[in-house]
């Protein structure tokens, strides 16, 4: 499914505009110069009658319901309302005619929704049958973008992950657990202990398997994207007292040898959506300071593994908000418009 334009600009709607990835969504759309006839701003009751600037003009927030959509004939919508309003209004959207493009976990594992990252996977967001493509978790969203070059040429056996999470992933109370915490105040509304000079291996529940949500969405959205459930991949996810950007070290076994370090640098340059920076006699390594407020990958410290045959490690950086969430959504909107 896809929408019928004609040579028409788009009419699009942000649910969940208020929010931290909401208020981001709008950003990139006038940063990018997004086509749009019209926009529509849906959030809960608690926000609805609230004005927000947008392409120069103040637009009024209405609240998400069941009619909401009714008559607007919306082509997009942007989700980012969390799991249970997407749940529920994402195929109200998509029954009145629009694409949703889903930011929550909700839709990622349903078998007729596809998970897609447009650097590596573009080709399945035309299989959206129930008109809902959603967007993978954040922190899946930059290991895909490197990995996939990687896994064209030479197979990928087994994935370590360990991640290094940015509190904005928590949305604005993660962030302000982290003010809190600098201020030296322990008031904590997102976490279960202070992440101020801490680092806390617990994102989302905990799972009867020993291991969190979080890393069994690193795990199963791997394996969909790629279309490859045979790959080996584990993972262990960390909160970290940074601001903005996630970072990741990555470890990959291949299937096949590749010839050397340079060699696979080369690929990753190359491939889009990735800025290597990977120098370290001049302390040049990805930094989630430098991340913070782009769209691109960052990837260095990359280097053999050489307890196994044919490996690597390498350690990647992104803006968690946009590359790992809003950008990342409009990137899959563009796909349509290019169409």
């Amino acid at each position: 499914m896809k929408p019928d334009l004609k040579g028409r600009k788009p009419i699009i709607a942000i649910v969940g505009a208020t929010g931290l990835v909401g208020g981001t969504f709008l950003k990139v759309l006038e940063e990018k110069n997004f086509p749009i006839e019209r926009a529509y701003l849906f959030a809960s009751a608690k926000s609805a009658g609230k004005t927000v600037p947008f392409f120069g003009k103040e637009h009024l927030v209405e609240e998400l319901t069941e009619t909401a959509f009714d008559g607007k004939n919306i082509d997009i919508a942007l989700f980012s309302a969390g799991g249970a309003a997407s749940e529920k209004f994402a195929p109200v959207a998509a029954a009145a005619g629009a694409l949703v493009i889903d930011n929550s976990s909700q839709w990622r594992m349903d078998p007729d929704v596809p998970l897609v990252v447009p650097e590596v996977n573009p080709e399945d967001a035309g299989g959206a049958a129930k008109g809902i493509i959603a967007n993978p978790n954040c922190s899946t969203i930059q290991a895909m973008v490197p990995l996939k070059p990687l896994y064209d040429k030479y197979g990928i056996k087994r994935i370590v992950y360990s991640t290094y999470q940015a509190v904005a992933g928590s949305g604005v109370k993660g962030i302000r657990d982290l003010e809190e915490g600098v201020k030296g105040n322990d008031i904590r509304v997102a976490y279960p202990h202070p992440i101020w000079g801490n680092c806390l291996p617990h994102i989302d529940s905990f799972l009867e398997n020993g291991y969190t949500k979080e890393e069994m969405k690193m795990v199963n959205e791997t394996r969909k994207i790629l279309h490859n459930d045979r790959i080996g991949v584990t993972a262990t996810t960390v909160r970290v007292p940074v601001h903005t950007a996630h970072s990741e070290s990555v470890n990959v076994e291949f299937e096949k040898p590749f010839g050397s370090v340079s060699e696979i640098k080369a690929l990753l340059a190359a491939a889009p959506g990735i800025i290597l920076r990977d120098d370290p006699a001049n302390n040049a390594y990805p930094l989630a300071r430098e991340a913070v407020g782009t769209d691109e990958v960052y990837v260095g410290r990359v280097r053999r593994d050489f307890s196994v045959e044919s490996g690597i490690n390498f350690w990647c950086v992104a803006d968690n908000v946009r590359k790992g969430a809003a950008s990342n959504a409009i990137q899959i909107a563009e796909l349509f418009l290019d169409k």
